[in-house]
């Protein structure tokens, strides 16, 4: 399939500019085999069964986002994809010129040396503790898409429930839509959860620039599958029991980390996987992810899992409805299309 396949017109006033008065009220639309149904995510327990196990992603966003000046006093924005250790980083630079190595960049009270240029980031040396810094002086990365400033509610509402490990620079969006309230029903109705860590990358927001989907290539991110999540999917599958994804990162993560025999391994690695219509999925039954952008990797995954024309029935259909797209936006729930 060519880029222009996964294209759509979205009238720009359903995307979400901020998240819903509560997490559980937002909408989710049931996409079935042969059917569409309009839910609340409140709705989402009565969905699933005892037995099934949901895999999250507990990766937590980071304070990714820098300003300050060059040291020859050009203003300059940081934003930082990778933490590497204690005091170096990769990030994207926005500057009226590049720097050059070995030039300096001042935060407010703190700055950072140029190391050297990798692809298309800059290895920065900081002065102090990486994530101190971030935590500090940094400001949450929201998705370019919404055409405002943080505020104080996105430092919460940015972020899951259950995030616990930093190192995002986006949220995994499809878990933003759960509350206490509905993982308290779902361990009610007995359905199992587990949990993953990929650290997402500025690179999921980098439009695909080429129209041959076969010469794209996917930038790189971290995952870790703890050995408790790799037994509760082995179980899950002994007992004829469904794997649901929550969000394509949870998704990407758990077909990285199959092997050869179809068994989940734990570990840590990393996984530049980029899934399109054709990808025979080993390891997910059902997939809970958000409306994506035209274009995009994420709507070619969802694509590759539900199936090409499914897809395309149930983003028209919420169009028509007018449901709210992209990371603040509402959810859907896709069986996987084995045809």
């Amino acid at each position: 399939m060519r880029l222009s396949d996964f294209d759509f017109e979205l009238p720009p006033e359903l995307i979400a500019q901020h998240p819903g008065a509560r997490r559980a009220d937002s909408r989710l639309l049931r996409v079935a085999r042969d059917s569409l149904v309009d839910l609340l995510f409140r709705d989402l327990p009565t969905l699933l069964v005892p037995g099934d196990l949901l895999v999250f992603n507990d990766t937590r966003v980071i304070r990714a986002r820098l300003h300050g000046a060059k040291d020859t006093g050009g203003r300059v924005e940081a934003l930082v994809e990778r933490v590497l250790d204690e005091h170096e980083a990769l990030a994207q630079l926005r500057a009226s010129k590049p720097p050059h190595p070995g030039a300096r960049l001042q935060w407010r009270t703190s700055g950072a040396t140029v190391l050297a240029r990798e692809g298309g980031f800059w290895r920065l040396r900081f002065d102090d503790d990486v994530h101190a810094c971030l935590e500090r002086e940094g400001a949450l990365p929201l998705p370019p898409y919404i055409g405002r400033d943080p505020e104080t509610a996105d430092e919460e509402r940015y972020q899951t429930v259950y995030a616990r490990e930093p190192g995002s620079v986006a949220a995994p969006t499809a878990g933003l839509h759960f509350d206490e309230a509905t993982l308290q029903q779902l361990r009610e109705r007995r359905v199992h959860c587990a949990f993953v860590t990929l650290h997402v990358g500025a690179g999921t927001f980098q439009p695909v620039r080429v129209e041959d989907l076969s010469q794209h290539r996917m930038h790189a991110e971290r995952f870790r599958v703890p050995q408790e999540t790799a037994r509760a999917i082995g179980e899950a599958r002994a007992r004829g029991s469904r794997i649901v994804a929550v969000g394509t990162t949870s998704l990407r993560t758990l077909e990285s980390a199959v092997d050869a025999q179809g068994q989940v391994a734990a570990g840590s690695a990393e996984t530049s996987l980029f899934v399109t219509p054709g990808y025979r999925f080993r390891v997910v039954d059902a997939l809970l992810t958000n409306f994506h952008l035209p274009r995009s990797t994420l709507l070619m995954l969802a694509s590759a899992f539900a199936g090409v024309e499914r897809v395309r029935a149930a983003y028209a259909h919420a169009i028509a409805e007018r449901y709210r797209f992209f990371s603040y936006g509402d959810a859907m729930l896709l069986d996987r299309c084995d045809d």
